[in-house]
């Protein structure tokens, strides 16, 4: 819901809550934490919107960012709204995001521009001049990608993933496998961490899903975006 407000404010498009992907943090493990530091990340619940050739993207899931960035480091309670425009470049915005305080300071300052006779149009522009969003569908996402495989330790594993990444055109960046006997599990499975170069999500699913095919796998493949 947040998402979609601050959509409609940043590209003057109606609210659109039913075009926001989301996922949500459940499927995140302290293992991809620990990678993620490893590797210059950190993982943080994002909502990005995005206006692109094919329309405008909204979506909401954990996401990697560099450990060193402002995003990353925006901790508890504490917001952060990042705006990149022209020709500012990038802005980024911090404060509270709960609490008693932050909430009333709002609805304080509402009304004291009420009082005033400060109206501006909620989104900046009167309601009825709203463009209808053009939708970007989530398969034409692109951008890197983490992905945690658990593979079954035997020959050949490794060439099978990386002939059904290549197949589809993915570079990949990196190919991780540490720990190999403290991380190995009962069934002899031992996780893989792959890093691309930038992609596009349709054939980061279709190549995920050919690798599950192929039985290397013990348990679901973990995807996370990265946002450079």
């Amino acid at each position: 819901h947040k998402l979609a407000l601050l959509t409609a404010l940043a590209f003057g498009t109606e609210v659109d809550g039913d075009a926001v992907y989301v996922e949500g943090i459940s499927n995140v493990t302290p293992l991809d934490l620990e990678m993620a530091e490893e590797l210059g990340f950190r993982i943080k619940l994002l909502g990005v919107a995005e206006r692109t050739a094919a329309g405008i993207e909204q979506r909401v899931h954990p996401t990697m960012v560099a450990r060193t960035g402002q995003l990353a480091n925006v901790m508890g309670v504490t917001n952060a709204v990042a705006i990149e425009a022209e020709p500012v470049g990038t802005i980024t915005l911090v404060g509270p995001g709960a609490g008693g305080g932050a909430t009333a300071s709002a609805v304080v300052g509402d009304i004291i521009d009420i009082a005033r006779g400060n109206l501006v149009a909620t989104f900046g522009r009167p309601s009825g001049e709203l463009e209808k969003p053009i939708r970007a569908p989530m398969q034409r996402h692109e951008g890197g990608y983490y992905i945690r495989l658990s593979v079954l330790d035997r020959p050949g594993a490794a060439a099978i993933i990386a002939t059904r990444m290549a197949e589809r055109g993915i570079s990949l960046e990196s190919i991780l496998q540490k720990g190999r006997d403290a991380r190995r599990n009962a069934n002899g499975s031992v996780p893989v961490i792959l890093i691309t170069y930038a992609t596009t999500e349709l054939l980061i699913r279709n190549a995920v899903a050919a690798i599950a095919e192929d039985g290397v796998l013990d348990g679901a493949p973990q995807v996370i975006r990265i946002e450079r």
